[in-house]
């Protein structure tokens, strides 16, 4: 009986091998960037996502309500919509003063006077709706345009569409500052997409990144593993067509190699002055976590990383920006954690010629209402405030958007946006555009459709454009 391969064998292995070579020039080509063609010219290269996990107030903030205080302790003259908590009809005046900042006089609480030196690079959204008041769906809806899980993120989307410029480092990467929002990692995910695109998380430290040390003896011994898992993975890619998995696998094995060197060199804050640390904050224990992630997100965007999110710092006993009492006390605490490094990190990029063609997006899944919750034992002294996607603020600084803009309006109590709608599945229409993507053409084919990270829905906001 002849041992030779019949014809019909023999085009299917070499017709394979055929991609098995290509997979290995790629990975002998690691110098190259995998960088994709945007759509039409793009205005911003890198995103940096300011989260504030669990929604600041935006009567609090940016959207000042001069009748709020007028008629605080007042019933509101209207009935509120259901949200998540039992709330009192009375309304709540903010506790905080507003100054005009900047050629500009955009309004901004005292909670932020150093983001007010910044006023005038800065595009405010007053008028953002999103379609859920709990947190975990509205995190998963902030952050892959649906409230469920399992979709891919709005980094997924952008490292997907574009690629990245950095060889030696994700990406996508999440800064975590020790407070994971609800919802979890899957906020970060790639669902359906390649799981290549997912996010590194990236944890406070020396060593960010969990099993990055080797642990063979020399670096000769590490790569001969690293070739043998190669050659046993194209060994599979050569009996199986179409194996994403797999791919993906081999392409972070090669990507975890070369970011053992990358990421402490990253990590090595030290090598920036004296100045730029305590311009961060870092020389502060209440603002020196978070600026050392202001500061790294800095040198990822100098280093070609494509999209980056940086969490928000956890403090004991508060529960991030959510607060349902005691706003006045940890609403203070919170905007005095990330105040001075937003501020720095703004003046930094614009610093270095990077502000222009870095989107930097401050902003939580949802605002909070102008009415009163009281805490169970009725202590009017800690009077908080309930979620509210009806109407709240986001802003936007660099990357091709307006500098000193004001877009959009909600009524008189801050409760519903009236003017100038922005939708969730806007802003990620307007993101992706100003990374060059149009995002009725970034698609990927999913379940027979081709899915979207704005579903079937949103417009870019041209008036944010610069």
């Amino acid at each position: 009986m002849s041992n030779r391969p019949s014809r019909r064998e023999l085009l299917c292995r070499t017709a394979n091998g055929f991609g098995g070579l290509a997979l290995l020039d790629l990975m002998v080509r690691s110098g190259e960037a995998a960088t994709r063609p945007a759509h039409f010219p793009a205005r911003a290269k890198s995103v940096i996502f300011l989260y504030m996990d669990g929604g600041p107030s935006q009567m609090d903030t940016f959207d000042p309500k001069p009748r709020l205080n007028r008629e605080s302790g007042n019933p509101l003259p209207f009935k509120p919509p259901t949200t998540v908590f039992n709330i009192t009809d009375r309304i709540y005046g903010s506790p905080f003063q507003f100054r005009r900042y900047g050629q500009s006089g955009l309004d901004v609480s005292e909670l932020f006077p150093h983001i007010a030196s910044c006023a005038d690079d800065l595009a405010v959204i007053r008028s953002m709706v999103a379609d859920h008041s709990e947190h975990t769906a509205a995190n998963y809806f902030l952050h892959s345009g649906s409230g469920f899980q399992g979709r891919p993120s709005m980094g997924a989307w952008a490292t997907y569409g574009l690629g990245s410029e950095s060889e030696n480092l994700p990406g996508f990467i999440v800064l975590d500052n020790g407070l994971i929002p609800p919802g979890g990692l899957d906020c970060f995910g790639s669902g359906f997409l390649p799981a290549s695109y997912q996010a590194t998380l990236f944890r406070p430290g020396p060593t960010p990144v969990a099993d990055l040390e080797p642990r063979e003896k020399s670096a000769e011994e590490q790569w001969a593993k690293l070739r043998l898992l190669g050659n046993l993975n194209r060994g599979v890619l050569e009996r199986f067509q179409n194996f994403p998995e797999v791919e993906a696998t081999i392409g972070n094995y090669e990507l975890a190699y070369r970011m053992q060197t990358a990421v402490p060199e990253l990590a090595r804050l030290d090598d920036e002055s004296e100045l730029t640390r305590n311009m961060y904050g870092l020389d502060n224990d209440l603002t020196a976590e978070f600026g050392r992630s202001c500061l790294t997100a800095r040198r990822l965007v100098e280093r070609g990383v494509r999209f980056i999110e940086v969490l928000t710092p956890f403090r004991r006993g508060l529960d991030r920006w959510d607060q349902h009492a005691s706003l006045e006390h940890g609403h203070r605490l919170n905007a005095k954690s990330v105040d001075q490094p937003i501020a720095a990190l703004l003046q930094d990029l614009k610093g270095r010629g990077l502000l222009e063609s870095t989107l930097v997006v401050w902003g939580g899944e949802f605002g909070r209402t102008p009415c009163a919750q009281l805490p169970d034992d009725g202590d009017t002294t800690k009077v908080g405030r309930d979620h509210n996607p009806f109407g709240y603020t986001m802003w936007m600084a660099g990357g091709g958007v307006k500098g000193g803009y004001i877009h959009g309006a909600t009524d008189e109590y801050g409760y519903f946006a009236v003017e100038k709608k922005v939708h969730l599945h806007d802003l990620h229409a307007t993101m992706l555009h100003l990374l060059g993507l149009d995002h009725l053409k970034l698609t990927f084919r999913y379940s027979g459709r081709d899915m979207r990270l704005t579903d079937v829905f949103g417009n870019v906001v041209r008036e944010l454009l610069a």
